[in-house]
């Protein structure tokens, strides 16, 4: 599935120039191309917002395979679109399920993964079958040039994620939190017997499942992720970091046709280089604060960013290569962000927090495309605006608690507190 996403979203840009020819949106209707993909981007909005409370309430396991399916199947209804309103109404709720089951699913599986694995599992896991979605897009539309086939080609694979459902569990602490004890001690013991681990006789006794009782009965809501000041704090410089983190990467991922040479290659390009970025955000989160593995990643993209207006414009090769080293170092930084935020909230708002946070990112993504357009005007000022807000966010980091080394808070009281 996330393989799956990472293509489609770059293939939202490839279907609304294929719709200029398809349903000839030239002249007075040449807006209908871009606005295709800015309600693609809003559609994901959506379902930034509403994943996370949804599976807050409903349970990870079954939100994320529903909106599998909305995925899937509206993606093959969009193949038999007779309109471009048709399409573009069916594109929004495509974007809704796919940034559904791709928060989903991170949730639960580092709630299911102990520590250690779920490192690998939020950065080389998820994050390199996203980058193997993004480099698969450019060779599948060059041999697929129909955008109906290249959508079906696109859309088969969420078939097979169907048998998945026997094999991924539900979250056991979400179980928890919602007072279903029976339910997660099977997942646990069933966990312990295949890793080879006894688990003790009794996993919860009476007393505590009574001292726990009046938090599974409490049902969150968005306003708790500002019920204190320090709880504020967090979430808003939270959502000042994913958005313009989301601005700078999606701002230089889009940006790759307006490179010199082919665009097919410079997708690739822009999509391989995230490869080792992720490499070295794991190896940075397995040792490293995360404050300052995040902050120092940040810098280096925002930094090399900034340079770029001061190469020469012959220097093509070395323009391109500063671009890549900036989305390097932001596109590492993207990937710590959802293990960060993971690690800041308890079970209760875990999901709605990252929700909420991807809710911010997804704002940033809809406003990249502009900062892009800007270099009609001037070719170094987007760079300069993302180049600039990177760096600032990267100082923000540095105020917020640090994680590292501190096991998942279950509840608010054990909430880390901000750096001032």
């Amino acid at each position: 599935p996330v393989a799956r996403l990472s293509s489609a979203q770059r293939c939202g840009c490839i279907r609304a120039r294929a719709l200029l020819l398809q349903w000839n949106l030239v002249c007075e209707d040449d807006w209908k191309a871009p606005l295709t993909t800015s309600l693609f981007f809003v559609g994901v909005l959506i379902g930034s917002f509403i994943s996370g409370q949804l599976s807050d309430r409903f349970g990870r396991k079954n939100i994320l395979f529903s909106t599998m399916a909305v995925q899937t199947g509206f993606s093959f209804l969009q193949i038999f679109s007779t309109s471009w309103e048709m399409f573009t109404v069916l594109f929004l709720i495509v974007g809704m399920g796919q940034i559904s089951n791709y928060v989903v699913a991170f949730i639960l599986g580092t709630e299911i993964l102990g520590k250690s694995v779920r490192i690998i599992f939020s950065t080389l896991g998820v994050c390199i079958f996203f980058a193997i979605g993004y480099m698969l897009l450019p060779l599948f539309a060059y041999f697929i040039r129909d955008w109906r086939m290249l959508l079906l080609a696109l859309t088969v694979p969420g078939l097979f994620c169907i048998p998945l459902w026997w094999i991924i569990p539900e979250s056991p602490r979400w179980l928890i939190s919602q007072g279903r004890y029976k339910e997660a001690e099977v997942i646990i013991r069933k966990a312990a017997k295949i890793n080879g681990v006894r688990a003790p006789a009794v996993l919860f006794d009476t007393a505590e499942m009574q001292d726990s009782k009046p938090q599974q009965q409490q049902k969150a809501i968005l306003l708790d992720l500002f019920r204190t000041r320090n709880i504020a704090t967090i979430t808003i410089m939270s959502l000042l970091l994913w958005f313009f983190t989301s601005v700078g990467y999606f701002g230089l991922s889009l940006s790759t046709p307006n490179w010199h040479g082919n665009a097919y290659i410079n997708c690739f390009l822009s999509a391989v280089i995230e490869v080792p970025a992720y490499v070295i955000a794991w190896l940075l989160l397995r040792s490293l604060p995360r404050r300052y593995s995040l902050s120092g990643t940040l810098f280096l993209g925002g930094g090399v960013v900034l340079f770029i207006q001061l190469v020469p414009a012959d220097f093509n090769v070395l323009s391109i290569g500063l671009v890549m080293l900036g989305k390097f170092g932001i596109t590492a930084a993207f990937s710590m962000l959802y293990v960060y935020n993971v690690e800041l909230y308890p079970t209760l708002v875990r999901n709605m927090a990252v929700g909420a946070t991807s809710t911010a990112s997804r704002l940033g993504s809809i406003i990249a495309p502009y900062f892009v357009y800007l270099g009609a005007y001037d070719r170094f000022l987007p760079y300069i605006l993302m180049g600039s807000l990177t760096v600032l966010i990267g100082i923000l980091t540095l105020f917020l608690p640090e994680s590292h080394g501190n096991p998942l808070p279950e509840n608010f009281e054990q909430m880390l507190k901000v750096k001032w």
